[in-house]
């Protein structure tokens, strides 16, 4: 357990903790597997992407979100032998902006600012984060971006490039994610506390959906399985 009268500055991932991007990867697919008569389920699509996308970031630190998301509709459609194009890949690379936010996400971010600064730690592009932050109803502290670094989580070089702009010692900081692989274990590696808003129920058995699986899962300090049920738990402290 942690003293949470410690903390200041509470640093967060964006798409998956705040955006549903589950739900936006999903519909974003929806024009090829329309156009290819295909019924491949949304499970199976969100763990193909997974793998997909988390192999072209790690290859490819320095490329666009944007780019990442166009070459994974295309990698993603090759594998299933489906007839996608330029401008279908193109589209999916340009649904971020319009992906929804979760529906207790507003209402817990305006809670949580009241009490802490807010920071976000990003795996897309400014220009795509900007029309996400709008459907947030809050303004950060901090945004950091992998277009400001050079890399994807869950390279260490995010983590540290962020707490080189903050002013919080590590102590200060708790670190709030539903993904394991990009956020969870990279930010315990990096010395920071950490918060599972575990929005897949991965804990009573539910699907890894659209995040890379890993074998042996870090220990959070914090769960929960929605975000107002956080920022409830941390305000009362």
């Amino acid at each position: 357990m942690i003293d949470i009268s410690t903390k200041t500055t509470l640093t967060f991932d964006c798409y998956g903790t705040l955006i549903d991007w589950e739900t936006g990867i999903w519909d974003g697919f929806q024009m090829l597997l329309r156009a290819n008569q295909s019924i491949i389920s949304r499970n199976i699509c969100l763990l193909a992407f997974a793998e997909i996308e988390s192999e072209i970031q790690a290859r490819h630190p320095a490329m666009l979100y944007p780019e990442v998301l166009a070459l994974t509709h295309r990698r993603f459609a090759a594998r299933f032998e489906l007839q996608t194009n330029d401008e279908l890949d193109r589209r999916f690379g340009g649904f971020v902006p319009y992906w929804p936010a979760f529906a207790d996400s507003a209402d817990a971010l305006r809670q949580l600012k009241a009490r802490f600064r807010l920071v976000i730690l990003s795996n897309v592009d400014r220009n795509s984060f900007a029309g996400s932050n709008a459907r947030l109803g809050v303004e950060f502290d901090g945004i950091f971006t992998a277009e400001d670094v050079g890399s994807y989580k869950p390279n260490p070089q995010n983590f540290d490039h962020m707490l080189s702009h903050l002013p919080d010692r590590k102590d200060e900081i708790l670190h709030v994610a539903q993904s394991l692989f990009h956020d969870i274990q990279p930010a315990t590696q990096a010395g920071l506390d950490t918060t599972w808003i575990d929005r897949q129920n991965l804990a009573d058995g539910g699907s890894w959906g659209a995040t890379a699986i890993i074998d042996k899962p870090p220990q959070a300090a914090l769960r929960f399985t929605s975000l107002q049920a956080f920022a409830d738990y941390v305000c009362s402290c």
